[in-house]
């Protein structure tokens, strides 16, 4: 779009092309609206509990997650590429919010600049997004690879399970961090902290939300047991017996707030949006793909930043707090019989009814509920049957994963995802660093060369060997490169030529072009060529612009195996099973 504001002579027509949401309005068709509308309305049940209960994990007034509600929605409509996302609070980024804003509140926490640190957070994020998708970096969503995810999901659900038992059961703590958080929690329990009706609620609504979802997943259970736990309250009169609600909430829509904060609140604010931006992103992009595949669309990475900013960036400026895709209200729109955005913008409609006609809706909504709700939601975030197929399959990503999943339990949440965006990026580096190295053999029956480890019996040709290095040479693997071929040398006292298979080097950079010239004059001393088979034509134009064929005969650039290993055979006069030594 940023192309588009340079132009003076574009029109309405090319910004309705450029922006999703005048795209759709153009093409709406009335047959839609009906689904539209009755998805909206299903789909306002959810998002009105959860989004109150998801305020509280960030540690904001409940009625700030229906203020982020409504204008969420609304900026991805305008701005969402895909048809069926929901964006809304998340359960995955409201312990991120808390861990960002809860070290810059004063002692006691006062709820108004929560919500102005909040607020701003979600500007950033939001801004960081717009720039992001304006740039195309849809790619860093890559950065959380699956394992790291999975680790980092997990942990992040054990934290915000531990964090949520004491309200579950009645009462608080002010430990922070999980073990500390455990430990609160047992001494309470074992103290007699608990309020026993606060913790039927509780452990009857999480059940209740639990089986729900296992065995009638069609029914919107949060909107059952809430309203359900609210008519308990408000009939048997609970808030006597020591059980905390909602209460009235402020009657009202959200006012256009530039959120206050101080210039010494803005580098830990910016380091947690930062955080925030990569899990909301990586949470879209892999939504977005799952449910575009189902509907054989294509997923628009930057667009999908563009949308995810302009959602977050009306959110704050309406005193709300960063979101993110939900999958789960995403999958109960579509189920609902979603066509467009217009589901949202219903959704939003119907929470702007509430807080204008309807505050006192929840006034009996019991505190332990909004507890089991945010603990099922921390359930759906786990995924066992991944960690077990990690176990496995591979079992140096299982690692990664419990490291993630440690990080994120013992360190926080947010130092957590910086341990996982690590061990994402160490890992692809590991992986150049000690790539797979091979010797190659002929397999009789198998056409190619193949690797003489899977096959010991593979034939080799004396004075010969083919050598693959699966990955691009660079100043990491350099001397393992440099060793391994040394070593090769060495042992055969015979050896006349070292084939190396170069179709998997993507690129040598300088480090390795040094090693390879220094290598080669080695080699030739002992009368033993290098040779390169199947080297791809950008890396032989790096080689010729290091110089390297100054030691590197040009004619040591053969285009397949087959043709080196036949050149080979021209020169030697051997044969594959021949005992003799090459001339």
């Amino acid at each position: 779009m940023a192309e588009l504001a340079d132009r003076p002579d574009v029109g309405p027509r090319e910004w309705a092309e450029r922006v999703p949401g005048l795209r759709l309005a153009r093409s709406y068709e009335p047959s839609w609206l009906p689904k539209d509308i009755v998805a909206g309305l299903v789909l306002s049940a959810l998002l009105v509990p959860q989004g109150m209960a998801y305020a509280q994990l960030a540690g904001l007034p409940p009625v700030t997650g229906l203020y982020t509600s409504i204008l969420c929605l609304i900026g991805y409509a305008v701005f969402g590429p895909s048809r069926v996302l929901v964006l809304g609070p998340d359960s995955s980024l409201g312990p991120m919010i808390a861990a960002t804003i809860a070290p810059l509140l004063l002692s006691g926490g006062d709820p108004t600049r929560a919500v102005a640190l909040a607020s701003m957070l979600a500007v950033i994020v939001g801004v960081v997004m717009v720039v992001a998708g304006l740039s195309g970096f849809g790619f860093v969503a890559d950065l959380l690879s699956k394992p790291t995810q999975i680790g980092y999901m997990n942990g992040l659900a054990l934290t915000i399970i531990i964090g949520q038992l004491p309200k579950l059961f009645g009462f608080s703590t002010d430990a922070n961090g999980l073990v500390a958080e455990t430990s609160a929690f047992l001494s309470g329990l074992f103290a007699g902290e608990a309020n026993r009706t606060a913790a039927l609620i509780g452990l009857t609504a999480l059940a209740g939300i639990l089986l729900l979802n296992r065995f009638i997943p069609k029914v919107p259970s949060v909107l059952v047991v809430v309203a359900l736990t609210a008519v308990a309250v408000n009939l048997f009169d609970l808030e006597a017996h020591g059980v905390d609600t909602i209460g009235v909430l402020p009657q009202g829509l959200p006012a256009f707030t530039v959120p206050h904060v101080t210039w010494g609140d803005l580098p830990p604010l910016v380091l947690g949006a930062l955080a925030i931006a990569v899990v909301a992103l990586a949470d879209t992009m892999s939504t977005a793909s799952s449910f575009a595949a189902r509907k054989g669309v294509r997923v628009e990475g930057n667009q999908e930043m563009i949308g995810i900013g302009a959602a977050n960036i009306a959110a704050g400026a309406f005193q709300g707090f960063p979101v993110s895709t939900s999958g789960s209200r995403t999958a109960v729109a579509d189920q609902a019989g979603s066509r467009t955005q217009v589901t949202g913008i219903v959704g939003a409609v119907v929470i702007a009814v509430v807080l204008l006609f309807a505050n006192s809706l929840m006034r009996y909504v019991p505190q332990p509920t909004l507890g089991a709700v945010v603990i099922a939601a921390a359930v759906s975030l786990t995924d066992v049957a991944g960690v077990r197929r990690l176990w496995l399959q591979r079992r140096t990503e299982f690692l990664l994963s419990l490291i993630a999943l440690l990080g994120v339990a013992l360190l926080g949440v947010l130092p957590g995802i910086l341990v996982a965006v690590g061990l994402s990026i160490l890992n692809v580096f590991r992986r150049t660093w000690w790539p797979h190295q091979a010797e190659l053999g002929r397999v009789e029956g198998i056409a190619g060369m193949h690797d003489t480890e899977s096959y010991p019996d593979a034939a080799r040709l004396p004075g010969l060997v083919v050598y693959r290095f699966d990955a691009p040479l660079i100043f990491a693997n350099a001397r393992s490169f440099g060793e391994t071929v040394r070593e090769m040398a060495e042992r055969d006292p015979t050896l006349r030529w070292i084939v190396v298979a170069a179709e998997p080097i993507t690129d040598v950079d300088t480090t390795a072009a040094d090693m390879l010239e220094e290598l080669d004059t080695w080699l030739n001393a002992r009368d033993v060529s290098l040779v390169f088979a199947e080297m791809k034509d950008p890396v032989r134009a790096k080689i010729e612009r290091y110089g390297l064929t100054r030691t590197i005969a040009p004619e040591h650039f053969l285009p397949t195996v087959d043709e080196a290993v036949a050149e080979y055979k021209r020169r030697t006069g051997v044969s594959w099973g021949d005992p003799k030594e090459p001339t």
